[in-house]
């Protein structure tokens, strides 16, 4: 069964007058499938197929805990029968295991007619089973594809499976329906900032990461988007401040967005690019011959040359470097004799005389004696006249003595009475 939010979808009969009404709105298929089912959306209109988590629970045995079934984390994971990815165009988003799953995108006519078959698999991440179901994607033809006016706006208060929710998918587009006031109006394609390169951001003040939702139009931009051009506000865009929009304010309430970043293109007046491309050979390789693997004996190599080359040529290197600095060392020296040779005769006789000098003032300084101290000569006493001997023997080592005794060393010395004056002053 497939639950339409916005508009029904082409599986079920349509009446003329739902075609009608169908055709003056919004053409943006969304659906929301349990099971295998076919899905036929359009070339060039936003495709949104959500993968409600209360379906899949019924795949799995309950929780013998009541009331705790709910709360079992499932995430699921979609991809390309026989791929392990999906296709470029389709993208999918689970933001927690408690949340649903989306999968959006945009196909592009090359997709037309061929038959898409998604592979989606639940996990329960508390019982650790698995449910899998097949999604068959018929893309369809629509005559209006593609349309020639497209609006790209970046929405900075919204994440994408928020954008992608039908509610405010719908309030977004009839905003844009009543600015520009188009015939026909297509979602083209969702975008996050983070997969234009935006950064992650803060997780304060319920900062979101931004989304980019493209539109397309049959008719011409309005005087409130062309406001976007003007020469006053591309200076202000320049110097990050914003724009002065006459209709912002019927997009303020619900949706901030961001002026400098909206992109207005005509696809009747884009010069188309064509990529040339080689053609396709037959992948088969050309005749270059007749391979000759090598003999299965082969000969031994010869490694003495190598030898050669690599020691013993260093190695003769070196002992001619080793004579020659033996020879300039040893056989290259002046010597004593021609350094006489070379010397004058007078410089000679005075250097010789000096070298004489010099040997005999280390002799006499060899043999010099040395001068007795006073202690050691023999004392007269002028009173007796006897000669007292020294205080030391001649064979005794004085270098060591002082040479001035004290009263305490001096045991065997006499005292020398003093002679007095006469006179009155002494008794």
């Amino acid at each position: 069964m497939i639950k339409c939010e916005l508009f029904p979808t082409t599986t079920t009969t349509m009446t003329a007058a739902a075609v009608a009404v169908w055709l003056s709105t919004v053409v943006t298929i969304l659906s929301r499938s349990h099971a295998d089912l076919n899905v036929y959306p359009s070339a060039g209109v936003l495709f949104v197929h959500v993968l409600e988590r209360e379906y899949f629970k019924g795949e799995f045995p309950p929780y013998p805990k009541s009331g705790d079934a709910s709360n079992d984390p499932i995430t699921f994971n979609t991809n390309l029968m026989g791929y392990p990815d999906r296709p470029g165009w389709l993208r999918y988003i689970q933001r927690t295991p408690h949340s649903d799953g989306v999968l959006y995108g945009s196909p592009t006519a090359e997709h037309v007619g061929k038959s898409t078959v998604i592979e989606i698999t639940a996990y329960n991440r508390r019982s650790f089973e698995t449910a899998r179901h097949n999604l068959v994607i018929n893309i369809m033809a629509t005559e209006e594809f593609p349309l020639p006016y497209q609006a790209e706006f970046y929405i900075r208060n919204m994440n994408v499976e928020e954008m992608l929710a039908s509610e405010v998918l719908g309030d977004f587009l009839g905003a844009v329906k009543n600015v520009w006031q188009p015939e026909r109006l297509n979602a083209i394609n969702i975008t996050s900032a983070l997969d234009r390169g935006g950064r992650v951001p803060l997780p304060i003040n319920d900062l979101k990461e931004g989304v980019y939702v493209m539109v397309g139009a049959d008719v011409s931009f309005s005087s409130c988007l062309r406001e976007v051009e003007n020469p006053h506000n591309q200076l202000r865009c320049s110097q990050e401040m914003e724009p002065v929009i006459s209709c912002d304010k019927k997009f303020r309430a619900q949706f901030h967005i961001d002026w400098c970043k909206i992109s207005l293109v005509d696809i009747n007046k884009v010069v188309p690019v064509y990529v040339t491309r080689p053609d396709p050979g037959s992948g088969v390789l050309p005749e270059i011959g007749e391979y000759n693997p090598p003999p299965e004996s082969l000969k031994s190599r010869d490694y003495f040359s190598d030898f050669i080359v690599t020691l013993a040529v260093p190695a003769a290197v070196a002992c001619v470097l080793f004579f020659i600095l033996g020879y300039t060392m040893c056989c290259r020296r002046e010597g004593v004799k021609k350094r006489n040779m070379q010397t004058p005769d007078i410089q000679l006789v005075h250097h010789n005389s000096i070298q004489k000098s010099s040997k005999e003032l280390r002799s006499m300084s060899k043999n010099r004696e040395i001068s007795w101290p006073l202690s050691t000569l023999p004392v007269f006493n002028p009173v007796s006249g006897e000669v007292v001997p020294p205080i030391h023997p001649d064979n005794y080592e004085t270098t060591s003595m002082p040479l001035m005794q004290t009263q305490a060393n001096l045991q065997n010395q006499i005292t020398i009475p003093q002679q007095r004056p006469s006179g009155k002053w002494y008794s």
